[in-house]
């Protein structure tokens, strides 16, 4: 499957901050990525590089948290083969304005029934160690998602308020929607529009890196597991001074240029893509 945009997708998209398109994952990757998530989260990585990083783990993590692991494309082909596709690359690019686009990081997300919100954020907040600080982001559901399942929810138009600085509390805050309300009062917004995202398995969301986004409770009695592309302009360079405590040990010396060993170029205008995907 393809993911490609029609002009109403593109337009609604530049409208309210998010798309939703389906089909962008058929039933064998769907199946074959559900067989990964247990393994991932009891450390089975098959390429034997752990993700950089990891929230949950089997044995030994808090029931109630929402499960998450960043760049399971490190340890895992069947992951990397859904987040590190051109056409992701491409409908990130074009919707953002970029000449290309490059992995930044992943997500293998699992929330299993009782788990814990999410705080509501923008991604483009954590992003001050890479100029431009712009992400877009791919969000493919694994599972039939509903509102009381604690699946992903938007505030309409978000991406026009200002850009805020990183939520107070991100992993089961008291109050998911706590910063997400200041932001809005910031942006002359007394009554943000916040959408419930209840879409079928293999579906997929693209959000602009400046949209509130979060998740509530898991009250239902499935799980719900996504996997994730977030990307950056394939022009992106590390900050001058920010560093990233994680993502920083992949910064050579004398250099802000990124490395595509860590950091590949899914698709760009002029052709190229990283020949090792």
């Amino acid at each position: 499957m393809q993911l490609a945009l029609t002009a109403a997708q593109n337009e609604s998209f530049r409208r309210d901050g998010y798309v939703i398109v389906e089909n962008v994952l058929d039933a064998a990757t769907v199946e074959a990525a559900w067989a990964r998530v247990e393994p991932l989260f009891s450390g089975h990585f098959e390429t034997g590089v752990q993700p950089d990083e990891w929230n949950w783990r089997a044995g030994s993590g808090a029931a109630d948290v929402t499960r998450q692991i960043c760049n399971a494309w490190k340890a895992d082909p069947r992951i990397a083969a859904i987040v590190l596709r051109a056409d992701i690359g491409r409908a990130c690019a074009e919707l953002r304005g970029w000449p290309g686009a490059r992995i930044n990081q992943d997500n293998v997300i699992w929330k299993p029934p009782g788990a814990a919100s999410l705080g509501f954020h923008q991604d483009d907040s954590y992003q001050d160690w890479i100029v431009p600080r712009e992400m877009m982001t791919v969000w493919m559901t694994l599972d039939d998602t509903r509102a009381d399942q604690g699946t992903i929810e938007y505030a309409r138009g978000s991406h026009l308020w200002p850009l805020s600085p990183p939520i107070a509390q991100f992993h089961a805050p008291n109050d998911p929607l706590f910063d997400l309300r200041a932001a809005a009062r910031r942006a002359g917004q007394a009554k943000p529009e916040v959408l419930a995202i209840e879409i079928p398995a293999g579906s997929a969301v693209i959000h602009h890196g400046r949209t509130w986004h979060g998740s509530r409770d898991n009250r239902g009695d499935q799980p719900r597991r996504a996997v994730v592309a977030h990307c950056m302009s394939s022009e992106a360079r590390f900050h001058a001074s920010n560093v990233s405590p994680i993502y920083g040990r992949y910064r050579r010396q004398g250099t802000d240029e990124m490395d595509e060993s860590f950091f590949p170029i899914l698709w760009r205008n002029d052709g190229y893509r990283t020949p090792w995907i």
